[in-house]
């Protein structure tokens, strides 16, 4: 039966579009978009709601195989589902590591049994992610990886990364960054007067700095696709600006992700472990600047850094904790509340940031609300706040900073292949 999305904001940066519309979906895909006579077929009432393509997170830790108690493929799926997620990318610091095409393949499987959200897995660029010898790269790229990373680690060997950037530029795989020297790391928060005060060994912005220009100028030499994670100083911000308008890198991208807009090292004076990421939450000037670069499109992504941990490991002093909190369930939210309401992006260009331009860095077909599409769809209402309430997240992890805090933008509906797969 046909499915006719009615009378919603259709919000479609691929387009340009912003205008109310009705979405007519069949068979998976997005056959009409405009005023659709609904009698007959299943009918999803949009009024007065956001309706957007379905969000797409290029930088989550599903955790599974090996730390499961922490979250898996299914409860990472159900919590992506309910944060309008319907594509995310998988990061390969597992155990066993995503370095071959077996443990693509259990991901592909056990993604097939969660709720039908999309799982794609990111390759390790070394065997083992002990930055010794490439992965098999070729072949996991023919079991469906969609980038390739040394995620939590760091490729220090800068001639290693140089050739991994090489091997994956004819498969046109972009390579996620990791941007982290750990000979210049190793505390717990943001080096600077906060972490004088806390007595909180830190970590310098030099550590993050370092292989962004490291890389950055690899990327320039190669050609290869970079794409910079987690970004969070006003230094790394600096360095991808020149590669873009200097050297006029057009094979440039990075992401931020919501806390490091909107929150700053001064609330690490609880010395409250759900507030430990690596990178460390900044200064109030590097959330400015992070604000500024997605203002001006030298920040490309939002995604999460989505990384659970299970209540047991966060409930210990700041220092010995893990690092990472949960996104899936709140980014949108949060960027939302904190870009659109206060006037730094327009609709459009926050969605560009959360489902287009994700989707054009790794060659994904959804990311649009066009005919012929997959309706990947999310319906979003943003007129009544609500506070975010950690307990009802539907992860295994409930380490948010964001506990607490009001909000607008809740996901109300979200499809994959025109197939509900969350809806409040």
């Amino acid at each position: 039966m046909k499915t006719c999305i009615k009378g919603g904001l259709v919000i479609n940066p691929s387009t340009k579009m912003e205008e109310i519309a009705d979405i007519l979906i069949e068979d998976g895909v997005i056959i009409a978009i405009g005023d659709v006579d609904e009698e007959g077929m299943n009918v999803i009432h949009a009024e007065g709601k956001w309706v957007v393509p379905g969000l797409i997170d290029l930088h989550v830790h599903l955790r599974e195989p090996g730390f499961e108690h922490k979250e898996t493929i299914e409860t990472g799926c159900n919590a992506a589902a309910k944060g309008g997620v319907t594509t995310m990318c998988c990061m390969p610091n597992t155990n066993p590591v995503i370095d071959n095409e077996c443990v693509v393949e259990y991901i592909n499987t056990m993604a097939k049994r969660a709720n039908g959200v999309k799982v794609l897995p990111v390759g390790a660029i070394t065997k083992g992610l002990e930055g010794e010898s490439l992965a098999n790269i070729g072949k996991m790229k023919e079991h469906g990886i969609c980038a390739i990373s040394e995620d939590g680690k760091t490729v220090a060997d800068a001639g290693l990364m140089k050739k991994g950037m090489s091997y994956a530029k004819p498969f046109d795989l972009p390579i996620f960054s990791h941007t982290e020297d750990r000979n210049l790391s190793g505390g717990a928060m943001n080096a600077g007067v906060n972490a004088q005060i806390f007595g909180i060994k830190g970590i310098g912005r030099d550590a993050e700095e370092v292989i962004v220009a490291r890389d950055i100028i690899l990327a320039r030499t190669t050609g290869a696709k970079l794409h910079l994670s987690h970004m969070s100083t006003k230094g790394s911000i600096d360095l991808i600006e020149m590669g873009k308008k200097v050297w006029g890198m057009n094979n440039l991208t990075a992401e931020t992700a919501p806390h490091y807009f909107i929150l700053d090292d001064s609330i690490l004076g609880d010395y409250d472990a759900n507030k430990k990421m690596s990178p460390p939450l900044r200064t109030s000037e590097d959330v400015e600047a992070m604000k500024r670069a997605l203002k001006e499109g030298i920040i490309d992504v939002i995604a999460t850094d989505h990384a659970p941990h299970h209540y047991d490991e966060k409930n210990v002093e700041l220092e010995k904790a893990p690092f990472g909190i949960v996104g899936l369930e709140t980014s949108f939210a949060l960027s939302y509340t904190h870009l659109v309401r206060t006037g730094i992006l327009t609709p459009l260009e926050l969605i560009e940031k959360m489902s287009y331009k994700p989707a054009q860095i790794i060659n994904h077909p959804a990311g649009r609300l066009e005919v012929g599409a997959p309706a990947d769809i999310a319906i979003i209402e943003v007129d009544t706040p609500y506070v975010i309430d950690s307990s009802t997240f539907v992860s295994k992890g409930k380490n948010t900073p964001f506990n607490g805090m009001e909000v607008y933008g809740d996901v109300e509906v979200t499809l994959v292949d025109g197939k509900i797969v969350y809806q409040k």
